[in-house]
């Protein structure tokens, strides 16, 4: 029986993965530069000061490696602080586990600088019994321990708690952990569509018809 619940953030409950996908075109746009075609997969698996150098030494910026990085947080700052929305239905689904007294936790490979201020924009930061951060926690989701922090901080073990992931690295690790596991559609991960349908105990293309949905988490 699922009596606790474990979001994701960064494309489970905010549509917020096109800025990440472009945010170090939209810095390069603020100082007045034209980005390279394909960018964002050059840097994607570049760490942040990896990614700094090579905009530094193939854009000439003239700036030192820690003046780009609090340049390229400035953007995602003001983009979480003013724009990031919510995505579609995932409010309805937030108000439907609060009147069930279901706790939610959220467990995030974000900074929590940035989930505190778009939760507090949109509303839903009291909906939450607390947020665990990889960041803080030295670790990120190909390790279980956000995920079984969250857990223990609701006093749950993982069987009993759902967790929503839209990444596959993510949903593997959960689902390992012994989490069962709702699968919440994001263009970013289209590439792993079958294998995240295949491994998810439910599969959301979006968040809709939450009575439907409520039926099959009650049969998990």
């Amino acid at each position: 029986m699922i009596k606790g619940i474990i979001f994701d953030v960064d494309g489970t409950i905010l549509n917020s993965m096109p800025m990440w996908e472009n945010v170090d075109e939209l810095y390069l746009r603020s100082l007045g530069v034209e980005a390279e075609e394909g960018l964002s997969d050059k840097l994607y698996t570049m760490n942040m000061e990896q990614a700094a150098n090579y905009l530094i030494e193939n854009y000439g910026l003239g700036l030192t490696v820690r003046e780009v990085i609090a340049g390229i947080e400035a953007q995602v700052k003001n983009f979480y602080e003013t724009r990031v929305p919510l995505k579609n239905g995932v409010r309805e689904f937030l108000t439907e586990f609060r009147e069930r007294r279901l706790p939610m936790m959220v467990a995030t490979a974000g900074e929590r600088k940035f989930v505190d201020a778009a939760f507090r924009r949109l509303g839903i930061a009291p909906w939450f019994s607390g947020i665990v951060t990889c960041t803080e926690m030295g670790t990120d989701k190909r390790n279980p321990d956000v995920f079984l922090a969250a857990a223990l901080q609701m006093d749950l073990e993982p069987s009993q708690v759902l967790v929503f992931e839209d990444a596959w690295h993510a949903i593997q690790t959960a689902k390992r952990a012994g989490f069962p596991v709702a699968a919440v559609y994001d263009q970013s991960n289209d590439k792993y569509l079958k294998k995240i349908w295949e491994m998810a105990d439910i599969y959301l293309p979006e968040f809709a018809d939450f009575e439907m949905f409520w039926r099959r988490v009650s049969k998990l």
